[in-house]
């Protein structure tokens, strides 16, 4: 037996890792301070949103002859009349057709989308890893080289310049990152949960409605987040795709690039109105967000 025991190999216990200066610091510096450090990179982050904030309240004479930063001592300053000669300008119009342009394309891509991921994850069909492999590819390829064969489609069925034109144009482009994310997403739900659907007599679209949609609404919410603000921030398919009649605050905006030591009043506050729509959007969803952007990451 004290044979035995001598010949086994020994374990050489190597205890705790050895704790390096920098693993001090970080520790030293962990909890509330890094907590304050946070919030003040945020807050950071935050100045030119307050700058073009601030830059839309007030008159572009004001603008010319000072800095932003002097409304603190100089709130008397700040007025809403920009905004009143932005919606004056026809502002509004470019407004609606960013709204009709990204909430049918962002609605379009979720439900398409997580159809077709729910199809790849869970459905047997023949051509299904194939299928797959085509919209991992289609991940790569490159708008600029649809614009032309696509514009020249529209012309011939009549929908150039218009804003079904674009929206389709925009889901035609979002489905297979939309597709590639839903699906790996749902491929984590357990197996065990659609078994027990389907032996309940549920069919495939009553598991998709009941069971896979909603635990999905994390990487839905995610999709829907990045969606929305892709589309609404996009301008290369506005400038292609929409008449000046059709064309979205991007379009707008740029168009009013031309004239912009004259026109600040009316850039500014476009420029922070379609900003702030997104904002409140991130805000309002953001647990879903970082939970979508965390769903996977731990087994």
């Amino acid at each position: 037996m004290t044979t035995a025991t001598a010949a086994a190999p020994a374990e050489v216990y190597a205890g705790a890792p050895r704790r390096t200066v920098i693993t001090r610091i970080v520790d030293r510096l962990g909890g509330g301070a890094v907590q304050v450090v946070m919030v003040l990179l945020g807050l950071f982050w935050l100045v030119p949103t307050l700058g073009l904030m601030v830059v839309s309240l007030r008159s572009v004479k004001v603008n010319s002859a000072e800095g932003w930063w002097t409304v603190f001592t100089k709130p008397a300053e700040l007025t809403i009349q920009n905004y009143s000669n932005l919606l004056a300008s026809g502002f509004t119009a470019s407004f609606w057709n960013t709204v009709f342009i990204t909430v049918p394309t962002t609605i379009l891509v979720i439900g398409i989308a997580a159809m077709a991921a729910y199809a790849f994850a869970w459905m047997d069909f023949p051509g299904r890893d194939l299928g797959f492999l085509i919209v991992v590819g289609l991940l790569i390829v490159p708008i600029q080289i649809a614009l032309i064969p696509v514009a020249s489609f529209y012309g011939g069925v009549g929908i150039f310049g218009t804003i079904p034109g674009v929206v389709l144009f925009h889901v035609a482009f979002g489905l297979p990152f939309a597709i590639f994310l839903l699906r790996n997403f749902f491929v984590g739900i357990p197996s065990s949960l659609l078994e027990a659907a389907r032996m309940d007599g549920a069919s495939e679209v009553t598991i998709f409605i009941r069971v896979v949609f909603p635990l999905g609404k994390p990487a839905i919410a995610s999709l829907g987040i990045f969606q929305f603000l892709w589309v609404w921030n996009d301008m290369l398919i506005a400038l292609v795709f929409a008449n000046p009649e059709n064309q979205p605050m991007t379009k707008a905006l740029q168009s009013q690039m031309r004239q912009f030591g004259s026109n600040v009043d009316i850039l500014s506050s476009g420029a922070f109105l379609s900003l702030i729509i997104p904002l409140v959007l991130f805000f309002a969803f953001q647990r879903y967000f970082v939970q979508g952007m965390m769903a996977g990451s731990v087994k």
